[in-house]
C-alpha cells in the first residue's frame, strides 16, 4: 500500500472534528433491493477550520495505485486479493471490476488509518457492494454518502458519489473523523455514521459482516 497516502491520512486524522452527524442506514445486504436504505439525517454548520481539514482529507484523488515496501508485503497484498475476490465473486463476477473495486477498497482503509475488514463488512451492510445504490432519502454509493457532503466538504457535484474512488474516500473520512470523535470507540462511532448512536442494531450488523472478510495469511493458518 502507498506509505504516503497511508502518512497522510493519519495526519489528517488528527483534523476531522466538529462534522454534521451522519446518518447512512443499513442496505438490505442478504438480497440484491433496487433502493439502499438510510435513517433520518440532520446536517450542520462547519467551522471553517474544520471545512477545510475535511476538504483536505478528501482531495488528491491520486489513482489507488498499491506499493510496497518488501517483496514479502506486496505477496501478501496479492495473497489477501485473490482471497477477497472470490469472496466477492457473487456480487461482482467481472474480474477487472473486482480488483479495482477491491484495490480502492485497501488503498482509502488504509489512507483513513482504518481495518479493511471493517470498511468492507460497513460497505457490505449499507449497499450490498452496488455502485449506485440509492437510499429513500437519497444516500449514494457503496458507502451511502448523503450529498450534503460535497456541499460541505467538496466541490458540490453529488454526481460524483457514484464515482468509486470519491464515494469510498467520502466514506472513509467520515468514518474516521466519528471514530475519533468517540474515542476509538467503534460501536459508538457506528452508531454516529448511522444515525443510530447508543443502539446496537446497526453496529452488530457491521461487525457480523466484518467477520465474512477477515484474511488468514496461509503461512499463519493452523
Amino acid at each position: 500500500m502507498r506509505e504516503e497516502g497511508q502518512e497522510r491520512g493519519l495526519q489528517r486524522r488528527a483534523c476531522l472534528a466538529s462534522l454534521a452527524s451522519l446518518s447512512v442506514g443499513p442496505a438490505a445486504w442478504l438480497g440484491l433491493p433496487s433502493a439502499a436504505h438510510a435513517g433520518g439525517q440532520m446536517e450542520e454548520p462547519l467551522i471553517d477550520s474544520v471545512r477545510t481539514a475535511l476538504s483536505s482529507a478528501v482531495a488528491d484523488m491520486a489513482p489507488p495505485e498499491p506499493l510496497f515496501i518488501s517483496t514479502e508485503s506486496r505477496l501478501t497484498y496479492l495473497r489477501w486479493l485473490g482471497t477477497m475476490s472470490e469472496r466477492l465473486r457473487r456480487s461482482k463476477p467481472e474480474w477487472e471490476v473486482r480488483r479495482d473495486f477491491l484495490q480502492t477498497v485497501w488503498y482509502e482503509s488504509k489512507r483513513a488509518g482504518l481495518d479493511v475488514t471493517l470498511v468492507l463488512g460497513l460497505i457490505q451492510v449499507e449497499s450490498a457492494f452496488r455502485k449506485f445504490a440509492v437510499s429513500s432519502v437519497g444516500a449514494r454509493g457503496y458507502m451511502q454518502v448523503m450529498p450534503f457532503w460535497t456541499r460541505a466538504i467538496g466541490d458540490g457535484d453529488a454526481g460524483k458519489l457514484f464515482h468509486m474512488q470519491t464515494n469510498l474516500r467520502f466514506g472513509c473520512v467520515i468514518l474516521r473523523h466519528y471514530l475519533d470523535r468517540e474515542k476509538g470507540d467503534l460501536y459508538l462511532a457506528l452508531g454516529r455514521y448511522n444515525g443510530s448512536r447508543g443502539q446496537p442494531q446497526y453496529p452488530n450488523a457491521v461487525f457480523a459482516a466484518q467477520r465474512r472478510w477477515i484474511y488468514q495469511a496461509p503461512d499463519a493458518a493452523a
